[in-house]
């Protein structure tokens, strides 16, 4: 089965050890939604923020879950969206790669 790109996922590693987390996440929680924003928001607000916390941002990534329970970042994202031709618009991408990455509004 050709692997997916199911929705936007952060990466919040805070170093612990959390249950059921994508199969190649050792340490911290992967949050999942429809935009980055939204995952954004609900690992704030679960850290007691209430708000987007700035100082928090950089223990974070930003990436993708897949159909194959992986958490992906932007770049490998990309290549499996478009091997599994899910892109909105393929045609608008460098057909290269060069420093491409997925965004959501690509997908859906």
């Amino acid at each position: 089965m050709t692997e997916r790109i199911l929705c936007a996922a952060v990466w919040y590693d805070d170093g612990k050890v959390y249950e059921h987390q994508p199969k190649n996440i050792k340490t911290g929680i992967v949050i999942c939604g429809r935009r980055h924003h939204n995952c954004l928001l609900t690992l704030f607000v679960l850290k007691g923020e209430g708000n987007i916390n700035k100082e928090l941002m950089g223990r974070n990534s930003q990436g993708f879950l897949t159909s194959s329970d992986k958490y992906v970042t932007r770049k490998s994202a990309f290549s499996i969206a478009k091997s599994a031709g899910q892109l909105l618009k393929p045609e608008t991408f460098d057909p290269n790669e060069n420093d491409v990455i997925l965004v959501s509004e690509d997908l859906y």
